[in-house]
């Protein structure tokens, strides 16, 4: 059998280079697409007021939160007193987006977030349930040990320390389903119990077990988003 020489040869890869192309651009275009959760959403407007924080109520607010170049940290110790007096829950120094609890529709957040070492036994975002009943949260993400996990079970992302990482968590009401996606990967999915109404918050709040004597998470470029 004769062998392909010179410009046959070439023409023969040519077109080997151009049907692997067409045969792999759909599935690149498909994952592309899921690299972007907020495609297909409408952008949320916030301002400074509504992000309203909630700190130990016997220090004041500047020595367990600081807002500084657009990033939010948030830092609390184990031994603190609650965020106020009515209340017998953990430490916490968080962000409430208030103005913009959600009762239909598909809502997601959206923040980049910093974890710095040694940080555990503590809750970095919550959808909470708009009732305010204790317990009423449908989602919470908690660091144990550098992993970032769905309540203090399913690991969702490891090696979650001393990095920049992006978070979009999205809450689908008619599906009653969450879903957390680390640097624009789907990483979790489960489905929740629906409510009348919830808001989110980030920050740090502290957990049961495994706690750290000091807990901080620093936030910036936090932003909502909602299609109906």
């Amino acid at each position: 059998m004769a062998s392909l020489t010179g410009p046959w040869l070439h023409l023969l890869v040519l077109l080997v280079a151009i049907g692997t192309f067409l045969l792999h651009a759909p599935a690149a275009a498909g994952r592309g697409g899921n690299d972007d959760p907020t495609a297909g959403f409408e952008k949320v407007e916030l301002s400074d007021s509504d992000f309203e924080v909630q700190s130990p109520y016997n220090v004041p607010e500047s020595q367990r939160f600081q807002y500084r170049n657009g990033v939010r940290t948030f830092w609390v110790y184990r031994n603190d007193k609650p965020f106020n007096t009515a209340t017998h829950t953990n430490p916490r120094s968080e962000v409430k987006v208030k103005g913009h609890d959600y009762s239909s529709g598909v809502w997601q957040f959206e923040g980049y977030g910093y974890v710095p070492s040694g940080t555990s036994g503590v809750s970095v975002m919550q959808i909470h349930d708009g009732k305010g009943a204790a317990h009423s949260t449908v989602l919470m993400l908690h660091v144990y040990d550098g992993v970032l996990r769905f309540y203090s079970g399913t690991a969702i992302e490891a090696g979650i320390y001393d990095r920049w990482f992006r978070l979009n968590v999205v809450h689908d009401l008619g599906a009653s389903t969450v879903t957390v996606y680390v640097d624009g990967r789907r990483k979790f999915g489960a489905s929740v119990i629906p409510s009348d109404s919830f808001y989110f918050k980030f920050g740090v709040y502290m957990q049961h077990h495994d706690q750290s004597s000091c807990m901080e998470s620093r936030w910036t470029n936090v932003t909502l988003y909602t299609k109906h």
